[in-house]
């Protein structure tokens, strides 16, 4: 009788060096698991850098077919996540160069400035129709000054708050020194804090909303006590 291959179970818990062993052996589940623990943070690093949500897609997707195309090519020297990030990088530079030839990342001051990650409060979902409202303002002026940080320190910004990655593995990533990582993240978060400061006046006048059901919540028991049906 011919012999049955037994499917392959998920990857759970597989190093770096396992995972592409079972993708060079055309394991689709394996594959599935590399792009589905890494499509945030490579989304994440190439919206960073074009600013533009169907470029950055088109980026993720050309880095896996890279990278996949080119398995045989990884080391191990670094993560996969990190390698991955790298191509990405780099195949969103390299788009961002056709497009705009003068572009160089690597040509600001260094500095041996210390640097903080700021903390930014999680955007969650609440029932209540204009809090989530002026969440999503808030968060939206947050984006938008982000987008608006010079590309060497938005690269540097993106890397290490958004995807929290430390100092090492960004200036691994980035090809910088650790010193000129941390100068750039602290210039990236003052003019950060100065633009989102300029651009919070008109949406500051919404927060802290008092209306839809915890007003009416508030009507219905004063009308209660007040002896209105």
């Amino acid at each position: 009788m011919p012999s049955v291959t037994a499917p392959l179970t998920a990857p759970v818990g597989l190093t770096d060096a396992e995972l592409v062993a079972r993708v060079l052996g055309r394991d689709e589940v394996a594959v599935r698991a590399i792009i589905k623990a890494n499509n945030r943070r490579l989304y994440r690093l190439a919206r960073g850098i074009l600013r533009n949500d169907g470029e950055a897609e088109d980026v993720v997707q050309e880095t896996y077919v890279r990278a996949f195309t080119h398995l045989n090519e990884f080391r191990g020297d670094s993560s996969l996540s990190t390698w991955l990030s790298r191509i990405t990088i780099n195949e969103a530079l390299g788009r961002l160069r056709r497009e705009r030839p003068c572009v160089e990342i690597s040509s600001l001051p260094q500095g041996a400035l210390e640097a903080q990650i700021i903390q930014f409060p999680l955007m969650s979902a609440a029932d209540d129709p204009e809090k989530s409202m002026a969440q999503r303002e808030i968060q939206h002026v947050v984006e938008g000054a982000i987008d608006e940080l010079p590309e060497p320190f938005r690269i540097v910004f993106m890397t290490r708050v958004i995807e929290g990655m430390n100092v090492e593995e960004t200036a691994e990533i980035l090809g910088l020194k650790p010193e000129t990582v941390k100068t750039r993240l602290h210039r990236a978060r003052a003019m950060l804090r100065d633009n989102v400061e300029k651009k919070i006046g008109p949406v500051i006048l919404e927060a802290f909303p008092f209306a839809g059901r915890r007003c009416d919540r508030l009507t219905n028991a004063v009308l209660t006590r007040l002896g209105y049906a």
